[in-house]
């Protein structure tokens, strides 16, 4: 399966997966583990790739002199979209419950009452700073992470002369390190979701499982499309009194490009150009708000790391609490900025979610595993929500630091 796109031999593998559990029965326990290896290697990956993605995106931001004004609109126009993302996807996900059609009550499953008690609000914050990072990263605890390495980005960025050159330059060797190794771990998914399939294959859970992710991918598709051509296209309209068409006709060649490669990062040459040539945004704004986008904008897998979440509590049958959806929400925000621009990286820091609401055990390897093998078009959908969340973040910042948007872009 060497010749075939990555997607599809994640698909082929779980098809195979499953009849393979089906011909030989309990006989086929012994490919199991490789699932799990899988999800070992997935959880591996997550701490490391989570900090070093946030404190070199933070330092980049302060190594540029701009965090005045320019800064504080970039990132409050992120987090603000991204929050949106998140809150679309909390309402489609309690509305259509897509879990909710899969009938695992008989199954050996995580019962609600061993899920942690909800955190009061003054609890939470104080459980955000940690008293000790080494050991808030050994135990995995996301929130704290993620505080820590905020924190340590903004000081990396303040270190003078060069010091801060030489301390920026080996962090960001270490992250690239740990983007070669998410990839290679992605690479190795068809082995790891034919394990996991066969784990499935073995529950005996039915169709009524794949239809629940067949109602999961219409859930996250429905949000993404709320998102992309109701909420941003209203931002455009508001900072801009422009028609939002002239926006995804000046931003095609990006949307087209990051359609094909499912990653921010690597369109973000043809994003700058598009921005610049057909938008009319100047260089200096492009330059400062667009890498800054593609490394921690991105709405769509916020949106697509609240609805999984939530998919995979309904599918175990657990009923999560106001204050655990909103501790979904909060930690989906955060950990959406930690997330790596490479194909499927979404799946990664699902498991900082998962881990903070206490959903874990074997039912959710499985149930991810199932998730990644649908997620390449959900992946690809994403992939374009992030990139023209940026264009239109360049295109507000741009406004209101008085740019003519007109000069370069009237002919759209």
């Amino acid at each position: 399966m060497n010749k075939l796109k990555l997607h599809w031999q994640i698909i082929i593998s779980l098809f195979l997966g499953i009849i393979f559990s089906k011909a030989l029965g309990s006989y086929s326990s012994f490919a199991e583990p490789l699932g799990d290896l899988f999800i070992r290697l997935l959880k591996m990956v997550t701490v490391p790739l989570v900090i070093l993605s946030m404190i070199t995106g933070v330092s980049n931001i302060g190594a540029t002199g701009k965090l005045g004004w320019l800064g504080i609109k970039t990132v409050g126009y992120y987090l603000s979209t991204s929050f949106l993302a998140i809150l679309i996807g909390l309402f489609l996900v309690n509305w259509i419950r897509p879990g909710l059609s899969v009938d695992l009550t008989n199954k050996d499953l995580v019962s609600p009452l061993e899920l942690p008690d909800p955190v009061p609000p003054l609890d939470l914050i104080l459980r955000i700073v940690p008293t000790n990072p080494l050991k808030a990263a050994v135990n995995g605890d996301m929130l704290a992470i993620i505080f820590f390495s905020l924190i340590l980005g903004i000081c990396v960025s303040r270190v003078g002369g060069e010091k801060k050159n030489r301390l920026a330059g080996i962090l960001e060797d270490a992250f690239q390190a740990m983007m070669e190794m998410t990839r290679l771990v992605i690479l190795i998914a068809p082995i790891g979701v034919f394990g996991l399939a066969v784990k499935l294959g073995n529950q005996n859970m039915g169709g009524d499982f794949f239809k629940a992710v067949g109602w999961y991918m219409t859930t996250i598709a429905t949000g993404l499309t709320v998102h992309l051509f109701i909420v941003l296209p209203f931002i455009y309209y508001v900072f801009t009194r422009k028609n939002p068409i002239r926006q995804f006709v000046g931003m095609a060649n990006a949307l087209a490009t990051v359609f094909a490669t499912s990653s921010s990062l690597a369109t973000l040459p043809v994003t700058m150009e598009c921005v610049r040539k057909n938008l009319g945004v100047s260089k200096t704004v492009s330059g400062f708000v667009l890498p800054m986008g593609a490394t921690v904008n991105m709405d769509g897998t916020a949106l697509f790391e609240c609805v999984g979440v939530i998919f995979i509590a309904q599918v175990m049958g657990v009923d999560l609490s106001i204050s655990q959806q909103a501790l979904i929400v909060f930690t989906a925000l955060l950990a959406s900025i930690g997330t790596a621009a490479i194909p499927s990286a979404g799946l990664v820091t699902i498991f900082i979610i998962l881990e903070t609401v206490g959903l874990k055990g074997e039912m959710v390897s499985i149930i991810v595993g199932a998730m990644l093998a649908a997620d390449r078009p959900l992946d690809m959908y994403r992939g374009i929500v992030n990139i023209f969340s940026d264009s239109v973040g360049a295109v507000v910042v741009a406004s209101s630091e008085g740019e003519n948007l007109n000069a370069e872009s009237s002919k759209l």
